[in-house]
């Protein structure tokens, strides 16, 4: 079992896992390949870190906390194949940082802080990279929106963005009892795989932008919360669905989606 001898910070959502065997399965489920560069956000103590460099190329790893350099330097030392940025992952500027490596497969595996979860998968769809596969441990409820099919309480418009562009999977459950602090909620490790048949989309921000609005109101059908928008498009377009816009967004999966950004955009 890891011990860590750092003062952990609850804004920077540090919780550091103990178990290296449950590390070892994380980075399993990646599958990578020996010529790859591995991305981390929040390498913490590191044990996730090591073992992604004994399997991959190289591992870029962006640490937001200046106070665990000292420590994290002494956790890879002997290890040549490990980048550390200490800056902020969300305003880093991914493309220029990954020019220097050259790598076969670029992969992103890593215990994610739960408070920037969502921006962080955003900001790798927006990044322009191609990710091979992308596996992250996140909170319970947030991997259960990310993965819930239309109809589910927990499908939400990052749901629908989400399984645009990736095949997502719930991988396994993680308790909480195996971190350093114990955090109040249980994790849940999921990967996502690019998509090949994802449907024609004609500009993304705007399919993103009509998705986030038939979300807004949970309770609200679509007249009201696509009320800015051409309601006679939006009805010609749910009517092949059998739908009308009395319908909720959670009812709809992602090609009606597509479709209804389409319409729109090219009116």
């Amino acid at each position: 079992m890891e011990k860590y001898d750092v003062k952990f910070k609850k804004k920077f959502g540090q919780n550091f896992l103990k178990d290296v065997s449950i590390v070892s399965r994380i980075v399993g489920v990646a599958d990578i390949d020996k010529e790859a560069l591995v991305i981390e956000v929040g390498p913490g103590g590191a044990i996730m870190t090591r073992e992604l460099a004994k399997v991959a190329k190289n591992v870029l790893a962006y640490e937001i906390d200046t106070e665990l350099q000292e420590e994290l330097n002494k956790r890879i030392c002997g290890f040549d194949n490990i980048d550390l940025l200490f800056c902020d992952f969300l305003t880093a500027d991914l493309g220029k940082d990954v020019l220097k490596y050259e790598y076969d497969n670029l992969y992103f595996v890593s215990n994610v802080p739960y408070y920037i979860t969502t921006p962080i998968i955003m900001k790798l769809i927006n990044s322009g990279l191609q990710f091979k596969k992308i596996v992250m441990m996140v909170q319970k409820e947030v991997g259960d929106r990310f993965s819930n099919c239309c109809g589910s309480r927990d499908y939400s418009s990052i749901s629908v963005l989400l399984q645009y562009y990736f095949n997502v999977k719930k991988e396994f459950l993680v308790p909480r009892k195996e971190f350093i602090p114990v955090p109040n909620v249980d994790s849940v490790v999921i990967s996502f795989t690019e998509r090949k048949d994802k449907p024609f989309v004609s500009d993304f921000k705007f399919f993103e932008q009509v998705v986030r609005d038939s979300f807004q109101f949970k309770r609200k059908n679509l007249r009201n919360n696509l009320k800015k928008y051409n309601l006679d498009i939006i009805s010609d377009v749910l009517k092949k669905y059998g739908k009308d816009l009395s319908v909720r967004a959670e009812a709809l999966d992602v090609d009606v989606f597509v479709d209804l950004a389409n319409a729109l955009y090219n009116k």
